[in-house]
């Protein structure tokens, strides 16, 4: 087992511990099993394509952090992260602004995902529509989750009302939007120098 598999391990190990922790009397079933599981598919998916497509250490890195920001929002539901309700008070945000953090992230590492699938599998050869190309396709996974969070709150009414997390701000939806794609931006005017020297020195 080389550095790289045992610190993938490492992120494993480490994942199923939050993970459950997360799940021990979570402040609602409901609402934590629609937080957690994209972090769930997100481990099958990788579990999937490990031994034919590995990917960079960085991109594994920001996965098992988002992974975390997903495990402990499903824990104590978005609105009600501790941290995020004393940073509130402290500086008089008036909402708990842990979903916002979410939604950062749904853009950064998604970016960085979308990117190393797209320049391996060569599907983009022209590195001036890359940037571009990633920023769309974060995009619309932020606008179809945002419809899945509609199609919930339709199905199951008030019990929805934790994983919408609005906190009855009128823009959450597009604030949401709005976050992801200065996530996708950030992460591709930083990490895009570290990104492509990981995938050089790739096997």
């Amino acid at each position: 087992m080389d550095k790289t598999d045992k610190l993938n391990l490492f992120y494993l190990l480490s994942f199923l511990a939050l993970l459950l922790w997360s799940g021990i009397k979570p402040y609602d079933r409901f609402t934590w099993f629609l937080e957690v599981l994209p972090a769930l598919m997100g481990l099958a998916a990788l579990a999937l394509t490990y031994g034919r497509f590995r990917l960079t250490r960085l991109v594994y890195l920001l996965i098992w952090l988002h992974a975390i920001v997903l495990l402990v929002g499903g824990h104590y539901t978005y609105a009600r992260v501790p941290l995020f309700d004393w940073l509130s008070q402290a500086l008089d945000l008036g909402r708990n602004n842990y979903d916002k953090l979410g939604h950062l992230a749904q853009g950064f590492i998604p970016a960085m995902v979308t990117r190393e699938v797209l320049l391996r599998n060569r599907v983009v050869t022209r590195r001036g529509w890359l940037a571009f190309l990633v920023v769309c396709v974060c995009l619309a996974v932020s606008a179809f989750y945002e419809l899945i969070e509609w199609w919930t709150a339709a199905l199951t009414g008030a019990a929805a009302e934790d994983f919408l997390g609005t906190q009855g701000y009128v823009w959450d939806t597009q604030s949401d939007m709005a976050l992801c794609l200065l996530g996708s931006l950030l992460a591709l005017a930083f990490l895009s120098r570290l990104h492509d020297r990981q995938m050089a020195a790739l096997p």
